[in-house]
């Protein structure tokens, strides 16, 4: 048996049951033999699972031209500050700061990568080499101070603990209890009313077996986020959906992935430790909860939209077609870009405060924030 898997199945004799958002916050972030501290990669050919950021290095100076205009529209300032959350093994840092280096922005671009894995922190450094004099790390967002700027983070929600529910004759919550073989699911009465209060927010028709998640870690995450950003912008991007979308009543088993070497599986409860566990967004939720703390809405869009508002076809043109590594940066580029691969399944929201309605290139071929 796994220590992990042990560790979890001692801590249920002793207390009870636990609910499946716990059981996913130890999966995830234990910090001895949790997923994302783990020394291993988790992305890329090595890993689990890709990210854009791996696919090609035209996102990274997509999000760096992106992020020049916010830096333009703040009227340039001499300090901007960029604060990644989540960044994974880096990429999107280097590849931002190859494509804006030698810029009037990159003499007032301040880095900050905001990671709590010592591991993966040594890896981020080591291929950071050469911009460690404008990158700094830190282990929490409370440690950036106040922040002009922007708060970036791609593929971070979906890693939130979420809590599973379902409906029986009422709501029920899944929790995570103990049988002879292992660990199994069992429904409860929910945890907490926050659960019921948040399904009125985002309503849905729901059958009888209706499964679906909640992430109430949004919430206090952009409370937190709020309180550090004193003007500027917060641009997410992940996988995920509308409100109205994500509870739509024939995605009726939810949206929770597990990704294990490349294999998609459904069970929670198997690799644990040695498996990511994520839940698309509900990025209606990220609008409605933003804007109660005063943060404005900017704009929403797909991913390949995006990208293609920022010009990523340049970057198509300056291949070389005689190359022989061109068909294979050219599928690459369209991956990110096309339904296929992440042009639709990713979505990238932008919210701004202390600004008067400004307007970012990447949402000027479309933008569906009304549709939030």
């Amino acid at each position: 048996m796994q220590t992990l898997e042990k560790k979890i199945m001692d801590r249920i004799r002793g207390r009870g049951p636990i609910t499946f958002a716990d059981f996913m916050k130890i999966a995830l972030y234990d910090p001895d033999a949790g997923y994302y501290r783990s020394e291993k990669p988790r992305i890329g050919r090595d890993g689990d699972f890709y990210t854009s950021s791996h696919l090609h290095s035209a996102f990274g100076s997509m999000i760096g031209k992106q992020v020049e205009e916010m830096w333009e529209l703040m009227d340039r300032p001499g300090d901007f500050s960029l604060v990644e959350l989540g960044a994974g093994e880096g990429y999107v840092c280097l590849d931002l700061m190859k494509s804006l280096s030698g810029r009037d922005f990159y003499q007032a671009l301040k880095y900050s990568i905001i990671e709590r894995s010592p591991a993966v922190s040594v890896r981020q450094k080591q291929l950071l080499e050469g911009f460690q004099d404008k990158v700094t790390w830190l282990s929490s967002l409370s440690e950036a101070g106040d922040i002009r700027g922007c708060i970036f983070s791609n593929e971070l929600i979906d890693a939130f603990p979420v809590h599973l529910v379902q409906m029986e004759d009422e709501l029920k919550e899944v929790w995570v209890d103990v049988d002879s073989g292992g660990l199994k699911e069992v429904l409860l009465p929910p945890s907490t009313r926050d659960l019921a209060d948040y399904l009125k927010e985002f309503p849905s028709v729901w059958q009888r077996g209706y499964r679906t998640e909640v992430n109430l870690g949004i919430r206090d995450w952009l409370r937190d986020v709020n309180d550090r950003l004193k003007q500027g912008f917060i641009l997410t991007i992940d996988y995920g959906y509308t409100g109205r979308d994500y509870y739509s009543e024939e995605r009726d088993r939810g949206t929770l992935m597990c990704y294990f070497r490349h294999q998609l599986s459904e069970n929670p409860l198997e690799n644990i430790g040695e498996q990511d566990i994520t839940a698309h967004v509900n990025f209606s939720s990220l609008r409605k909860w933003g804007e109660a703390l005063g943060l404005k809405t900017t704009g929403f869009c797909s991913q390949g939209a995006f990208l293609v508002s920022l010009g990523i076809d340049d970057e198509v043109k300056r291949l070389s077609p005689d190359s022989a590594d061109f068909p294979f940066e050219l599928a690459r580029i369209k991956k990110l870009i096309l339904p296929q691969g992440m042009g639709e399944s990713h979505m990238v929201l932008a919210q701004n405060k202390g600004l008067e309605s400004p307007r970012l290139r990447g949402f000027s071929i479309s933008n569906r924030m009304r549709h939030l």
